[in-house]
């Protein structure tokens, strides 16, 4: 059965972090009615979890021109140049329009941002609010995003697939009209109409066994955009951060790498240093060498953690720069100012993602695809330390800028999502073990370390898996598990196949096959039709 579609916008964005909040922003500004699609409330994107900062050549010593290069450095030859010069030399006025709404970043006595220092900058150039910059930053815009009137919020509905021109036999190039989302509350599947679509779903940490990502990190995006026919690009370069809190009540809290960047010792149980043996740059090495290290250090000795060590600092330079650390520690039993912290590596940022140009723009027309979900170049084969929320509100103000407003969006003719065949699942404990399966082979097989035989095992399973949720999928009604599980299968697929493609060991990606570096690496690049 066809229907007039009544969900018409201009533009759809689908996620509610930083990418998708500028977003919407910037496009309501210029007119356009926005609907933002959010799985649940529109405060529980990955931002908000964000502690270091937005990193940008704001000091008087700095330059965008060390910016780029401590980013080329972090990324292992591996960053596109163009992505990257044009994205950091926009990091300042990405501040100012951040600053311009009063999100309330820490300053300096004369009024100035204040800069701190991070793994792998060679400068202080990482503008904060004090240890929760995610959570200052969306904590203002949230508001703004609620009482606009071009914007339509529409919280616990989940992307289920992006609606294309060739699914509906439709001629010419294949182009984006729209998508289904799943409103949870009534358990239907709704249709939405408009000719762009914002995937700013974040990344996919959740495929891993431990990681400091909130549970909405299934990678939604990344995989709703491979079944449309995107492109991806640089999957296997996995963040892992070098510090989450190691606590038994302690949910994938993440110690800032700033802690490090203020003077934070890595140190065994018995109180020796251990990373001079493993970079000269010592705690500033970047977070993959840094995390290499302490999974080195933890599995030759049999250690479940290693420690962060600020305790050395005044107490009141503890509390005042980590305030978040510190009282989130405290309720733990830990007083940081006396004590070091017990830290593991955990799973923390998808470098890859949906390949895009500089305007956010897919393979397929109509999608857009900005912040984690996307792939620009900036990362390369490893993220420097806070570039992320940068290249957030840069590439969202982009490709909402670059976006031409529909004059004359006319109503178009979707099918309903049909449910005909379909009946209500009847053991919901297939969902759950197959989740549970999923993570602790990822973490095991295509974690920090890799071997030809580890991704050789997870693939096959990764197989197996597939079969089981298309027939799970195919027969009863969709929900939000079984919607995430199967994207969390999809990205590990895309995460293996990219890891098995590189014959090297480059940044985030560490091979025992492959311990050198090529001579002239490139992007690994999958796309739907050649597979």
């Amino acid at each position: 059965m066809e229907t007039i579609v009544l969900n018409q916008f201009d533009a759809i964005v689908v996620g509610s972090g930083l990418a998708g909040c500028v977003a919407a922003l910037e496009l309501a500004d210029r007119g356009f009615r926005v609907a933002l699609l959010t799985k649940r409330a529109l405060e529980d994107g990955a931002s908000s979890w964000a502690q270091g900062g937005i990193a940008a050549a704001l000091g008087e010593t700095d330059e965008v021109r060390q910016h780029v290069a401590d980013t080329e450095t972090a990324g292992a030859a591996l960053c596109d140049q163009e992505a990257t010069q044009f994205i950091l030399e926009r990091g300042p006025a990405a501040v100012e329009w951040l600053a311009r709404r009063a999100i309330p970043f820490t300053r300096t006595g004369d009024g100035l941002f204040h800069l701190t220092r991070e793994g792998g900058h060679s400068q202080r150039r990482v503008v904060h609010a004090a240890d929760a910059t995610g959570a200052a930053i969306q904590g203002k815009l949230q508001p703004l995003i609620r009482a606009h009137p071009q914007i339509t919020v529409l919280e616990q509905h989940m992307l289920v697939d992006l609606i294309t021109s060739d699914r509906l036999s439709l001629p010419g190039p294949r182009r984006c009209l729209g998508l289904y989302a799943l409103d949870e509350q009534s358990g239907a599947v709704l249709t939405f109409a408009s000719p762009h679509v914002f995937l700013a779903t974040g990344g996919a940490g959740k495929v891993y066994l431990y990681t400091t990502n909130p549970d909405t990190a299934t990678g939604d995006g990344i995989a709703a955009g491979w079944r449309a026919g995107c492109s991806v690009v640089n999957m296997e370069f996995i963040q892992f951060h070098p510090t989450c809190l190691f606590h038994p009540h302690a949910k994938s809290f993440l110690i800032s790498e700033a802690v490090r960047g203020e003077g934070g010792i890595l140190c065994l149980p018995n109180g020796q240093r251990f990373m001079q043996h493993h970079d000269p740059r010592g705690e500033l090495a970047p977070r993959d060498i840094v995390a290499r290290a302490i999974d080195f250090e933890m599995k030759r000795l049999g250690l479940d953690y290693v420690n962060l060590d600020i305790s050395h600092q005044p107490a009141h330079f503890v509390r005042e720069h980590f305030p978040t650390i510190y009282q989130t520690c405290l309720s733990f039993g830990l007083d940081i100012t006396r004590e070091p912290i017990p830290v593991v590596p955990a799973a923390h940022y998808t470098c890859g993602g949906l390949r895009t140009d500089l305007h956010g723009r897919t393979d397929v027309n109509g999608v857009i695809a900005i912040g984690e979900t996307a792939y620009t170049g900036l990362h390369g084969a490893n993220r420097l330390a806070s570039n992320s929320l940068l290249e957030c509100v840069v590439m969202a103000r982009e490709a909402s800028a670059a976006l031409p407003f529909p004059n004359s969006f006319t109503a178009v003719m979707l099918p309903d999502w049909d449910t005909s065949q379909v009946t209500d699942a009847d053991e919901e404990v297939v969902i759950s073990h197959n989740w549970e399966e999923l993570r602790r082979f990822m973490w095991d097989y295509v974690g920090i370390v890799r071997t030809d035989k580890r991704l050789q095992r997870a693939a096959h399973r990764l197989a197996l898996l597939h079969e089981e949720i298309l027939e799970y999928y195919t027969n009863f009604h969709v929900s939000r598990d079984l919607l995430e599980l199967r994207n969390l299968v999809t990205v590990s697929d895309l995460i293996v196949s990219s890891a098995q493609q590189r014959r090297e060991s480059r940044g985030l990606h560490y091979s025992r096959d492959y311990p050198t570096l090529l001579p002239n690496p490139q992007p690994t690049l999958l796309t739907p039709s050649r597979r």
